[in-house]
């Protein structure tokens, strides 16, 4: 085993090797920070640098860092720790005596794994045992493991067989300043945000006195640290405790010193920062919390909030000269998000356009699509994480004359796409003036390019994207569907509001059925005689299923004084339309909770009888084996293929559709139809069962206008016992 183990000497001027973590993305601003405090970068890894320095300074880079999660005094270097008895023994040979006070409670903070060591947990008990070892030779107790609030942190990362070790001088992540109460209003970690003012070029922007603007700060996390940046205040005065007060080699008069110096820079700056801040949100809540964390952070009068929406937004009066809008807007992590984001980063471009020309637009984006829906051009661009996201820092310079910026004209594929749309509405037109339908397919994938499907109900619009396959750029994709989101609400005449989006692809198991959201947002719509309840939002289907809006009128049409029975119902909508077309009783077969619920609100809404009504929760494969009593009208529904856990063995429509229909024509009463339909594209109808039963196959006549494109989106059969004639 080889190895470079540091020294443990911790005088004032002794260089000793330390390590700071960062967020990905920001390592060479660290590297650059910690130069200015005085250290010797060493190399920068993946977030964090290495680097040499003293006390003063690693006291400094804990107290001055806007950048860092952690400053760690590294204690322990070396390559080829591969099992958990290496890792000990190379721990044990460091002098913890010497850093850790008798008494001392202590917590590891594990990272990485090697062939022997898997899991953390494991990784800092070892660490933890090699602690113990070298205090034990040393004629010292074993020290108090304390997670909660413990006086030392050590740190310990081991990857590829290198490991380094130490104590973290930080104790709780740097990010945390001690300002923020309320991580419910605030997205960005602080020193994001502060990583961000520097990309943005803010600091030389501030000493210039120029001005400041987030016109969706939130709980003010950006205006706080660029003010903190301002006035010169080092973001770690406001820390309650810093993991090296209670080190051994602890030099508190050296701290004192330093604190003194960076409370005297902070008046200084206060007096001298001619630089002007303004945040406005269009939320109460979060202005209350940015109000409120600007007063912790010690900086209140520094930053000017008000309430606003970001597309109706007006440079504040005393904004003057040049500046800076820096923001980070919503990024549609959920796809139902997208048509009114499409519409606010329009909105925010367009009045960045008109109220600060000759400024820089700086705009913090998960969806860089969505960024240039801004119509300006992005000079430069820097990747971040923000979490787990995948971000980007767009800098926009906003031309001087407003002319000079107007939004980009429509590609000529949205054109097209716009233009499909409203011939589509006019082909439709005078269908739907005569059907009085309200519910209906506008336009589904007409345009291969701009994979779609485009639902109306009233006054609201469900657009379902389709997965592009492979060979499709995804980003290409992703364009196209902003500019279809962005012409859907011209051309329908609706507010982004109510367009809601999903991602639709090959389901499996109950997929479609699962829900996506927890709105609970459901409206009514109409449909014939009946009154139904969709939701939009929450589930990747919406309650009701318009291609199969002919079948249900047939069966309306079919059940007068008949004994109606609905398998694998859903929300009810069929046994709602054989209700109302006098039904003399109906039963409806589900196996989710949800969905039977859902029946009984939709008999509910149209005042059906639920004595004569009635909805039963079973798996309808089992139901149908031990059910007694016949029916005179069924309608057998099921879905392509089911999994649920709530039911026996899978289901595969074309692999089991023959013992269905026979188990649903064994329910069947003489002279009765059984209405049999299914979504499998590809379907082939068991010869079997043209052999022994009366079969119509009227899928032909199961397609209203608005789904005759697509002929194969259903199959649809009457089935009738062979004595009776088919018609």
């Amino acid at each position: 085993m080889s190895d470079d183990r540091a020294a443990s000497s911790h005088s004032r001027g002794t260089e000793q090797a330390g390590f700071a973590s960062c967020p990905w993305g920001i390592e060479s601003l660290l590297a650059e920070e910690l130069s200015g405090l005085g250290a010797t970068v060493a190399r920068q890894t993946v977030a964090g640098v290495h680097f040499t320095a003293d006390l003063a300074t690693l006291y400094r880079a804990c107290l001055w860092s806007r950048l860092a999660n952690r400053v760690v005094l590294l204690l322990a270097q070396a390559t080829e720790i591969e099992t958990p008895e290496a890792l000990r023994a190379c721990i044990a040979e460091v002098d913890w005596a010497a850093h850790l006070p008798p008494g001392t409670s202590l917590v590891v903070d594990f990272q990485g794994q090697s062939r022997a060591i898997r899991h953390t947990r494991f990784g800092a008990q070892t660490v933890k045992d090699g602690i113990v070892d070298a205090l034990q030779a040393a004629g010292r107790e074993r020290p108090r493991v304390e997670h909660r609030d413990p006086d030392l942190r050590i740190h310990a990362h081991l990857h590829r067989g290198r490991l380094t070790a130490g104590i973290d001088l930080s104790g709780g992540s740097l990010h945390q300043r001690g300002y923020r109460r309320d991580p419910g209003h605030a997205p960005l970690k602080e020193n994001l945000a502060a990583a961000l003012l520097i990309r943005a070029g803010w600091p030389a922007r501030a000493r210039r006195g120029e001005s400041l603007v987030d016109p969706m700060c939130g709980a003010g996390t950006l205006l706080i640290e660029a003010a903190m940046i301002a006035v010169d205040r080092a973001p770690g005065l406001g820390r309650s405790r810093f993991g090296f007060e209670r080190w051994a080699g602890h030099d508190a008069a050296l701290w004192r010193e330093l604190r003194r110096e960076a409370e005297v820079r902070d008046r200084l700056g206060r007096r001298r920062v001619t630089a002007k801040l303004f945040g406005s949100d269009r939320s109460p809540p979060a202005l209350a919390a940015a109000r409120a964390n600007a007063m912790r952070a010690g900086i209140p009068a520094l930053i000017e909030f008000s309430g606003a929406d970001a597309r109706h937004w007006q440079r504040p009066a005393a904004a003057e000269g040049s500046g800076l809008v820096l923001t980070n807007p919503p990024y549609g992590e959920r796809l139902g998000e997208l048509p009114e984001l499409v519409t606010l980063y329009a909105g925010l471009g367009e009045r960045v356009r008109e109220q600060c020309p000759g400024w820089t637009l700086a705009l913090f984006t998960g969806n860089p699509d969505l960024g240039h829906r801004v119509g300006l051009r992005a000079e430069k661009q820097y990747a971040f994480k923000n979490g787990p996201l995948d971000c980007k820092l767009l800098l926009m310079p906003v031309p001087e004359h407003v002319e000079e910026a107007a939004p980009p004209a429509r590609s000529a594929g949205a054109t097209m796409f716009a233009n499909r749309l409203t011939k589509n509405r006019k082909r439709l037109a005078r269908w739907l003036k005569r059907s009085g339908e309200s519910c209906y397919r506008l336009y589904d994938a007409d345009m291969p390019e701009y994979a779609l499907a485009v639902d109306v109900y009233g006054d609201r619009v469900h657009v379902q994207e389709y997965a592009p396959p492979r060979s499709v750029d995804t980003a290409q994709a992703q364009r196209r569907l902003m500019e279809a989101l962005t012409v859907i609400p011209e051309v329908l005449e609706v507010s982004p509001g109510a367009v809601y989006v999903k991602q639709r692809s090959r389901q499996s198991g109950k997929a479609q059925y699962e829900k996506r959201d927890a709105s609970g947002e459901r409206f009514q719509v109409s449909e014939g005689p009946a009154r139904l309840w969709v939701n939009l939002r929450d589930y990747l289907d919406t309650g009701l299923f318009l291609d199969h809006r002919p079948v249900r009128r047939r069966l309306r049409e079919m059940a007068a004084g008949q004994r109606f029975l609905n398998l694998f119902c859903y929300t009810g909508a069929a046994t709602v339309q054989a209700a109302l077309g006098g039904a003399s009783e109906t039963l409806s077969v589900d196996l989710s909770n949800t969905y039977l619920d859902w029946a009984r609100d939709n008999l509910a809404l149209n005042r059906l009888d639920p004595a004569r009504h009635r909805v039963v929760r079973d798996d309808c494969l089992h139901w149908l084996e031990t059910a007694q009593g016949m029916f005179d009208l069924i309608f057998l529904d099921p879905p392509t293929f089911s999994n649920s856990k709530r039911m026996e063995g899978t289901l595969d429509i074309q692999r089991d559709h023959a013992r269905l229909v026979e188990l649903a024509m064994a329910r069947l009463a003489p002279g009765g139809t059984l209405v049999f339909s299914n979504n499998q594209r590809r379907f082939r109808l068991d010869e079997g069962l043209v052999e022994r039963h009366a079969v119509t196959d009227i899928t032909r006549e199961t397609f209203d206008p608005d789904f005759q494109r697509r002929g194969d989106l259903h199959h649809c059969f009457l089935i009738r016992h062979a004595a009776a004639p088919a018609t």
